[in-house]
């Protein structure tokens, strides 16, 4: 398993959000990332399409986010907080 991680884009992205939103943000995202990487096992040297643009959502929140196969990681474009 390859060491996958989460990024948000713009970099200023979380900024607003309650400490609360912002930490089940990562946990989530971090939840995706490991996730992704069991199912892409090639990771860098996978060369099929990517998955697009998915959602997540638990408890009170929900992230859109794009899985960069190549990169080894998932960037999350939007987060929705519902608390």
């Amino acid at each position: 398993m390859a060491d996958w991680h989460w990024e948000h884009d713009p970099d200023d992205f979380l900024n607003g959000l309650a400490p609360e939103a912002t930490a089940e943000v990562g946990r989530l995202a971090q939840e995706v990332a490991t996730r992704a990487s069991m199912v892409f096992l090639d990771g860098a040297s996978y060369n099929g399409p990517g998955p697009g643009l998915r959602t997540e959502s638990r408890g009170q929140v929900m992230i859109t986010y794009l899985t960069d196969v190549r990169g080894e990681r998932i960037v999350v474009v939007q987060v929705s907080w519902f608390g």
